[in-house]
């Protein structure tokens, strides 16, 4: 079984994907807009160049998303977080600080007691991470 988060923007799916492509060092392996697709019929004219469908692979792992038109959604990333664990701590700071430009930081990067840095924001995208460096093998909790 693979389980792969599925992100739903409000129009920015593009940007956020090549964002992240830069930051994790993952590949996008499919990025389709509506326009010439059979689904370009179901969406306004403004929205044809909107991500249906887009999927960037870190690590044997994909990260999925779209656009979610306005009148098809309750919102972006309601109640969601993507959770990224690195071996590392200074990769941990890295991806934290590169995903903070224009965030709300909602727990800043710190040692806690379950990993040696963990931190939380939603990016300017509107998607919520949690970013830790993975605990110590011997104290580990949930992987």
């Amino acid at each position: 079984m693979k389980i792969a988060p599925y992100l739903m923007f409000d129009g920015n799916c593009r940007e956020a994907f090549t964002t992240y492509e830069t930051i994790f060092g993952g590949r996008i392996v499919a990025m389709m807009d509506h326009r010439g697709t059979p689904a370009e019929a179901h969406v306004a004219a403004h929205w044809v160049d909107k991500i249906m469908h887009a999927c960037l692979e870190l690590d044997g792992q994909m990260l999925m998303a779209s656009d979610a038109p306005p009148e098809r959604s309750d919102g972006p990333m309601r109640s969601v977080s993507v959770s990224v664990n690195v071996p590392k701590i200074a990769e941990a700071e890295r991806l934290f600080a590169a995903l903070s430009e224009g965030a709300i930081i909602q727990m800043p990067m710190e040692e806690t007691f379950w990993a040696p840095r963990f931190g939380m924001l939603r990016d300017r995208f509107g998607t919520n991470w949690m970013i830790g460096a993975e605990m110590p093998a011997d104290r580990a909790n949930c992987g």
